[in-house]
């Protein structure tokens, strides 16, 4: 294009079309390029860069010394080059408010002066090639697309743990959430006064841990539901929060607990000979009955409370759990239930370090998802300290006299859970 001026008639030095004017040779001057004009711009339409204009090769072959100035020439669009503009609608440029025009200074000199049409000079930073302009806009953008890009690949996407049971109407995919919220606004209701043993005069924690670590042999023994277990142990922390009792009527609280939990959970309940006879015949039937009638008035029949174990069911399905994790979990938060101090952590906390905790003694690094994140509603930090004495817990849970915990899980039933090694690395850890 830039080989003579037949091809790129576009600019024109001021100088020669003059000259050509006093010399009476306009006709001759003007009739090539005129002629040339069509070919010219089908040679910019097709061309993949429209405004590439080599300067110096204009300046050096059609540029005329001459002493006089330079006149700034302007050259309309023609209406062949507007038609096949319209034509090739796939390499249309951009037109923009102002046309500009490029004039050479000297034939000399390549250097050029960018005017626009109302006879302004316009700055140097304004004529950069429309190419190189588009480049660079595209580059940026490019870079931009790879950077959200590289953030979506960061961002963890967060799982649709009820996606594949809403086909399954026992499942009740559609209030399972709702459900949840509700857990976690009423679980207060079911939170005891972590202190509470100070208000006793006859029995401390430790006798409270004696009575659940057997409760919880009871529970195996009598091939009861999970939910059981939960709800015995909240029934009796409820009642012991308010109302004071002898040490030789703890046994008593504990197995009439059982038998309201059976009769809320279980379908087939456990009759009262039976656990009579399974706490040494110590106790009478009147005794547990009477038991029995003190306790639900005391707790004023209320039996529907969250217990860690409505908590644990969602948050291992949002850790999307196995069941050697499923195993663990339950190991380590029934190692919680025996402890007076975990009282102080409400039940969706202890569920949720549960899993946090069988996470990582499986995986053996410190796993939270943002899945789980968001469905428990605590973060890694927050479940810290309370892992912490869970680890703990499960260090020490094959010694002392409180092993029915550890002596349930280390059976082929529970996949020998027991046996799992703690997740020590925890108590190390920093945030």
């Amino acid at each position: 294009m830039a080989g003579s001026n037949e091809n790129n008639p576009r600019v024109i030095g001021p100088r020669n079309f003059h000259e050509g004017l006093r010399a009476g040779k306009i006709s001759t001057a003007l009739g090539p390029s005129r002629r040339a004009l069509s070919n010219i711009d089908w040679n910019v339409i097709g061309a993949p860069y429209p405004s590439a204009i080599t300067k110096r090769g204009l300046a050096e072959k059609h540029a005329i010394q001459t002493k006089n100035p330079p006149i700034p020439v302007h050259r309309p669009i023609t209406r062949n080059f507007a038609a096949q503009m319209s034509n090739e609608r796939q390499l249309k440029p951009e037109v923009t408010k102002k046309q500009v025009h490029s004039v050479p200074t000297s034939g000399l000199d390549d250097s050029t002066i960018v005017i626009d049409d109302d006879g302004d000079k316009m700055t140097d930073d304004f004529f950069a090639p429309m190419y190189v302009q588009h480049t660079e806009a595209m580059l940026e953008e490019i870079d931009r697309m790879d950077e959200v890009e590289m953030e979506d690949v960061d961002d963890e996407p967060v799982v649709d743990i009820d996606s594949l049971d809403k086909k399954n109407a026992l499942a009740v995919a559609e209030y399972a959430e709702d459900l949840q919220q509700f857990y976690k606004k009423s679980e207060c209701s079911s939170c005891v006064p972590p202190n509470y043993m100070d208000h006793q005069l006859d029995i401390n924690d430790r006798m409270r841990g004696i009575l659940i670590d057997w409760l919880i042999e009871v529970h195996y023994k009598f091939e009861l539901m999970e939910e059981t277990l939960y709800l015995t142990v909240n029934i009796i922390d409820r009642f012991l929060a308010v109302q004071q009792i002898a040490r030789k009527k703890l046994q008593l609280v504990g197995v009439t607990a059982m038998l309201l939990a059976c009769k809320y959970e279980e379908v087939s309940v456990p009759v009262v000979d039976d656990l009579i006879i399974i706490s040494d015949r110590a106790y009478s039937r009147k005794e547990v009955l009477d038991m029995e009638k003190m306790m639900v008035n005391t707790l004023q029949f209320n039996m529907s409370v969250p217990t860690p174990y409505v908590f644990m069911r969602r948050f291992l399905k949002a850790a999307q759990s196995d069941k050697n994790l499923e195993l663990l979990a339950f190991f380590v938060i029934e190692l919680c239930l025996v402890e007076y101090q975990m009282l102080e952590y409400p039940p969706s906390l202890l569920a949720a370090t549960a899993v946090y905790t069988a996470q990582c003694t499986v995986t053996r690094t410190q796993q939270w998802s943002k899945t789980c994140e968001l469905h428990t509603s605590y973060s890694e930090d927050q479940l810290l300290g309370c892992a912490r004495l869970m680890v703990g817990l499960h260090q020490k849970s094959g010694t002392g006299k409180l092993t029915g915990v550890y002596r349930k899980y280390n059976t082929s039933k529970f996949g020998y859970a027991a046996r799992t090694e703690p997740a020590n690395f925890i108590l190390n850890s920093r945030f």
